[in-house]
């Protein structure tokens, strides 16, 4: 089944689809105005086209002549547009020309409408379901429906699907009319706090077990469960062997054929700085006042080592803006750890500098998520 992958960052959506055991997903393209990410994409999409440029300056016949797909030849497209893209949809307009004033949620529909992929997959943000009051997800379910497809939506937490962390994603369906649509079957559960949505038909979550009704799927992993078997280094310290075999299956999996470890490098704390991460847990108020002046709840705060991590984000080895103090080490996760928590393989490659790396990393969707949602596309075909 031939895939385009628009906005594909690292590409870790349809890696994951292509990771799949259960069918069998060819990415063709890869598009994204990021270079680096561009190059960790083509890096792990070997026979897929990665290009780099403003997609409202791309026009749609150069990437049929670039991928040789053709119109009415694509099965699936998938992409999450930016959140800046949702701000000015207008009526589409059903051209096929490229506009540079179009908002981006319009250029991913514009490939839509020309290329009419059999499905299409929308990731984002869950605050897509509420934004300007639900108007806005009305307005591009509206569109698709004036081009010829019908759509479905619902709210996703990664823990859900094998991932060891809390990650939350919108994530819409669309077929072309007459065509059903299914969502992943939930295979772990997960009892925290996870979505606040008034329907919460729109939650995509397992049943959670009656008072006296025993629990059948496993338990959500935990944030140990991914990274316990990378060797234990401190602040500013890097591993490049494995210093253990896996301790379970996620890490088996994670580690398959890879003979070096990379990217298992620790961010050189400061003297102020490891004080404080002394002192860490679950939030900011376990710091002592005289340490830190300001930030918000979740700053200078430890994982929990015996639930899914939290979001991992982009800035995710530096404590000083979100929660990502290793679970049991005084220092931030590395750029591997966060790999792990997102579900990468050790055997993907990232370009770029460790700060690009990290970027990518947090902005990622979790290649299991993209493995289960590919699977039960294909379930569709």
């Amino acid at each position: 089944m031939k895939v385009f992958d628009l906005f594909c960052g690292t590409g870790g959506f349809s890696k994951g689809m292509e990771n799949s055991k259960q069918a069998n997903f060819d990415v063709k393209l890869g598009i994204d105005v990021l270079p680096a990410s561009v190059e960790t994409f083509k890096l792990n999409h070997r026979a897929g086209i990665g290009i780099c440029k403003d997609i409202r300056q791309l026009r749609r016949h150069e990437v049929e002549e670039i991928t040789g797909v053709k119109r009415d030849q694509l099965d699936v497209l998938v992409g999450g547009p930016p959140c800046q893209g949702f701000s000015s949809i207008r009526p589409f307009r059903s051209s096929k020309e490229d506009d540079p004033r179009n908002s981006l949620f319009e250029e991913y529909a514009s490939f839509v409408n020309y290329f009419r992929p059999k499905v299409f997959i929308l990731e984002n943000v869950v605050g897509l379901a509420t934004h300007k009051g639900g108007t806005t997800l009305e307005k591009m379910q509206d569109c698709f429906k004036k081009i010829g497809y019908e759509t479905d939506w619902k709210l996703l937490n990664a823990a859900h699907f094998g991932v060891p962390q809390k990650r939350e994603r919108f994530v819409m369906i669309g077929v072309q009319k007459g065509g059903k649509i299914l969502f992943p079957t939930p295979t772990h559960f997960y009892k925290g706090s996870t979505i606040g949505y008034r329907d919460k038909v729109r939650i995509l979550a397992p049943r959670e077990p009656d008072l006296f009704e025993e629990q059948i799927l496993p338990d959500a992993l935990s944030a140990m469960d991914a990274i316990s078997d990378l060797p234990p280094i401190s602040s500013g310290e890097i591993a490049s062997e494995y210093s253990m075999p896996p301790q379970n299956q996620y890490q088996k999996d994670r580690r398959e054929s890879s003979e070096i470890l990379e990217l298992h490098i620790a961010t050189a704390h400061s003297n102020k700085m490891l004080e404080i991460i002394k002192h860490s847990g679950k939030n900011i108020n376990c710091i002592p006042k005289h340490l830190i002046t300001s930030g918000f709840s979740s700053c200078y705060s430890r994982l929990d080592a015996d639930h899914p991590a939290v979001t991992i984000t982009v800035n995710f080895v530096h404590p000083a803006s979100n929660r990502c103090i290793h679970p049991v080490l005084d220092r931030a996760l590395t750029p591997r750890e966060g790999a792990r928590l997102q579900s990468f393989d050790d055997t993907f490659q990232f370009f770029g500098t460790r700060t690009q790396i990290t970027k990518q990393i947090g902005n990622a969707v979790p290649p299991l998520l993209g493995t289960a949602i590919g699977e039960t596309v294909a379930e569709m075909f």
